[in-house]
């Protein structure tokens, strides 16, 4: 019988706690509103991440290609603005899509515990004056007490751009001592997320308890409307740059599919990358293209989780019952714009990025918990959109350099497309 467990993958164990969690809210509400500590305690771990993962993405991402970045200059801000430009119209998209579908009318937040209230901060800039007074910090350490995901993106840069400039022994004890703080984050995580198929089963049978099993319906609403929200930026970003930039459409479906079904199967970046960016030297973009283009854009290009943020936090602000105005919506969109830098590639490491900015916001932090229960389904697209999202900009910046030249197919079994 044990054998028989550990056959069943990660994947596997969190639909099988979905479907008890969603069976056991909807069968025995009131032992599925007990649950609740359980898919407490996957949150609480889940927030307990969020400034070392920034801090420790944003400052690698910057100070650990500053010698790249002042060697091939050009090819790096032509990235950045590249990746900057890809972002924001995912984001827009993000946004827009959840008014016209509407998934999270109806759906009741659970209310927070009492004992975890006072740890979970309200206030929310709504204005430029109150914006720029909580952007910069007038200490790390309070930042990092409260969770202030801003003045956390804020510190970080500025300590990554200064790590940039420095030179000889100090930056390079001060990158590892970075990079291995970011790696045993990565870890951090991953232990945490042997308990997620508990966690999000957990916080399916609360939610299905608290406001029915008609929420089912809002969740698949949800799930339908990010897929759909994906599609669209497919279709209005990456064909038109594969068209304009005369990327032959065939042979780049032939060079992503595997590392975007490995991306997909396992919801991880990291996982696909080796394969991803074989393939794409395969293809032929230079291999020195590829190998700054793609691992930079892990920090600077995550199209499908940006959009997703922006579905999500739409989601919460609807089912807590919150009308944003134009400006705070524009104002959550250059928030998100630059907190989405700092995601992981790692699984669910969206989640982390959305507590920040719920939280920044005034919005319920307790509506991760809603959102938990199909997180899974979700990150398994913003994840293989993500790593497409990727591969094409190495074949964009490749042409932009005039250093790629495409053929008409892609052989994987060969040396070159």
């Amino acid at each position: 019988m044990l054998a028989i467990f550990r056959r069943i993958g990660f994947t596997a164990w969190i639909f099988i706690g979905m479907g008890v969690g969603a069976f056991i809210g909807w069968q025995f509400p009131e032992f599925g509103a007990q649950l609740k500590p359980l898919s407490t305690a996957f949150l609480r771990m889940i927030k307990s991440v969020v400034v070392p993962i920034l801090f420790g993405t944003l400052v690698m991402g910057i100070a650990g290609q500053g010698d790249d970045l002042r060697r091939v200059g050009r090819l790096a801000w032509k990235s950045l603005l590249y990746f900057w430009g890809m972002t924001g119209l995912a984001l827009v998209v993000g946004l827009v899509a959840p008014h016209l579908t509407h998934p999270g009318i109806g759906v009741m937040i659970p209310p927070p515990d009492a004992n975890t209230a006072a740890v979970i901060p309200r206030a929310a800039p709504t204005t430029f004056h109150g914006f720029v007074e909580h952007l910069i910090p007038s200490s790390f350490s309070e930042a990092w007490f409260h969770n202030d995901v801003l003045a956390v993106v804020f510190w970080s840069v500025l300590f990554g751009i200064s790590l940039a400039l420095l030179k000889g022994e100090h930056k390079e004890t001060m990158l590892k001592w970075v990079d291995s703080l970011t790696h045993v984050m990565f870890k951090f995580v991953a232990i945490v997320m042997k308990y997620a198929p508990i966690g999000i089963g957990a916080a399916l049978a609360v939610t299905v308890s608290h406001s029915g099993v008609e929420v089912l319906k809002n969740l698949a609403m949800l799930v339908l409307t990010l897929y759909g929200a994906l599609v669209a930026f497919a279709l209005m970003a990456f064909v038109p740059v594969m068209y304009f930039m005369k990327i032959p459409f065939k042979a780049f479906y032939r060079a992503v599919k595997d590392p975007a079904i490995v991306a997909f199967s396992t919801t991880s970046s990291d996982a696909a990358l080796p394969l991803a960016m074989e393939n794409m030297t395969k293809f032929g973009v230079p291999r020195s293209i590829v190998a700054f283009v793609m691992p930079t854009g892990y920090s600077f290009n995550l199209d499908g989780s940006t959009l997703y943020l922006g579905v999500a936090s739409i989601f919460v602000a609807q089912a807590a019952g919150v009308e944003l105005s134009l400006g705070q919506i524009l104002l959550m969109m250059g928030t998100l714009l630059i907190t989405s830098k700092g995601i992981a590639a790692v699984p669910r490491a969206s989640l982390v990025v959305l507590a920040g900015t719920l939280t920044a916001f005034g919005l319920p932090v307790e509506g991760i918990a809603v959102i938990l229960g199909v997180d899974e389904l979700m990150d398994m697209a913003r994840t293989m959109t993500n790593l497409v999202g990727n591969c094409l900009a190495t074949a964009v910046m490749g042409r932009w350099e005039g250093e790629y030249t495409p053929g008409t197919d892609f052989d994987p079994a060969t040396k070159h497309a």
